[in-house]
């Protein structure tokens, strides 16, 4: 029995009644369709967690003289937080696939321009592409991530592994 399956009990009480948004199936995606995350302003706390977390203790993300000394405005934020930016938990696509997730398995991504304390990013996931594989269904988004200035600063992609709906 699949979570698609539950009992209601008694009370009329059903979990999926209560979904964030009407869920997907592999089969009701199309290509183009759209899932943005909120905006985000970065701070130096939140650098400086970054830091702490990923233990990532290069000068160009903390000292501002060291930064300026080497061609950089600013300190500049960690390019695998920027990329953090674009996990599909960030927007709806989570809630929509829920029920046919199986994996998220792989990602591949650019950085095109530097991130400081202070910018606001702007993430996407767009529906690339949309493909059945041994059975099971292949999602590729388009992610990018805009700043304040609407410069692209991240470009990539993501992979997900859904499962199909079983021909009746």
């Amino acid at each position: 029995m699949t979570s698609l399956d539950l009992p209601t009990p008694t009370t009329g009480f059903n979990p999926l009644d209560f979904a964030i948004v009407k869920a997907k199936t592999f089969e009701d995606l199309v290509v183009g369709e759209t899932y943005r995350a909120p905006s985000r302003t970065l701070t130096d706390a939140h650098s400086s967690a970054f830091q702490t977390v990923s233990a990532d203790n290069h000068p160009v993300h903390y000292d501002a003289v060291w930064a300026r000394a080497h061609g950089h405005s600013a300190p500049v934020v960690h390019g695998l937080q920027v990329l953090a930016f674009t996990a599909p938990g960030a927007t709806l696509f989570p809630h929509v696939i829920g029920e046919v997730f199986i994996a998220f398995t792989g990602l591949s991504c650019e950085f095109t321009a530097e991130v400081h304390s202070g910018d606001t990013l702007y993430s996407q996931l767009v529906i690339a592409s949309l493909d059945v594989h041994d059975g099971k269904g292949k999602v590729t988004t388009a992610v990018t991530v805009h700043n304040q200035r609407g410069e692209v600063v991240l470009q990539g992609q993501h992979q997900y592994t859904l499962k199909l709906t079983p021909v009746s």
